[in-house]
């Protein structure tokens, strides 16, 4: 038998039987999470891009919408109808929810920021900032989006989160 040979593989078993321990297996991760938070802070304008790209990347509308203010307008210029086209929130939730449901994978990477204002009370923001936005419907079916998405936020104070009250996609598409 070549276990007889090689004592150090009856010397393993042993131990792994004796400690009731796979040495295979990776241990668990007792921490209480608490040290890295999944979503980020959307008191800052960078948090509210980041949890864009999670909620694009998990999928996840419920992210997504608490983004959104209640006012929420989204625009996008048409071109095949030479205008401009406009939805508010509900029409952005259901049109957000066909696209996750739809596709197999979504890989959204915030590029530089071409402008960003905010006023003196720190309550209002633009930002406008380029984006690719690769969509895999299937392994044989991937659009691959570059564009612009300019982004006015507000809040009610300037400890308050930020939402998103108008979304205009400058891709030219």
């Amino acid at each position: 038998m070549k276990c007889i040979e090689q004592p150090w593989w009856i010397v393993l078993c042993l131990v792994g039987i004796i400690t009731g321990c796979n040495p295979f297996a990776p241990a668990l991760d007792e921490s209480d999470g608490a040290s890295t938070p999944i979503l980020s802070d959307t008191r800052t304008y960078e948090g509210v891009f980041e949890n864009i790209k999670y909620a694009y990347t998990f999928r996840d509308t419920v992210v997504y919408s608490q983004l959104l203010d209640n006012a929420f307008i989204f625009h996008y210029m048409d071109y095949d109808r030479g205008g401009e086209v406009m939805w508010g929130r509900e029409e952005e939730m259901r049109i957000t929810y066909e696209l996750f449901q739809h596709v197999t994978r979504l890989d959204l990477v915030w590029n530089q920021i071409v402008a960003l204002s905010i006023d003196s009370a720190a309550t209002a923001m633009n930002v406008s900032r380029g984006f690719t936005l690769t969509v895999t419907f299937n392994p044989s079916d991937v659009v691959r989006v570059d564009g612009y998405a300019n982004l006015f936020l507000t809040r009610r104070s300037s400890v308050e989160p930020w939402r998103i009250v108008r979304w205009k996609d400058e891709s030219n598409y």
